[in-house]
């Protein structure tokens, strides 16, 4: 299992990008390969909040990779933690 956790940028479909944390994880499942993990981004909005599909997650030294928010949870008043799952191969 491969791991990354640091600084990234998620890429709306409208093309905002925001900052914040990424903590992301390779797995194999019965010999399917994938990568998910948790995003925090550092300001929260509507359209951050409202995020689907369509997303692409950009990691240092321009490594990129495509993503699908499968869950948003309430951290604090002003934060939030995405749960992503990532879609083709892993950028770390």
């Amino acid at each position: 299992m491969t791991t990354y956790s640091g600084p990234a940028r998620l890429t709306l479909v409208d093309g905002t990008r925001v900052s914040g944390m990424a903590s992301l994880s390779t797995n194999q499942r019965g010999g399917i390969d994938g990568w998910g993990g948790t995003f925090r981004p550092d300001q929260v909005s509507a359209e951050v909040r409202d995020a689907a599909d369509g997303l692409s997650l950009e990691l240092p030294y321009d490594q990129v990779g495509e993503v699908a928010v499968t869950g948003v949870r309430k951290l604090l008043a002003t934060q939030v933690l995405m749960s992503l799952a990532g879609r083709g191969p892993a950028p770390f």
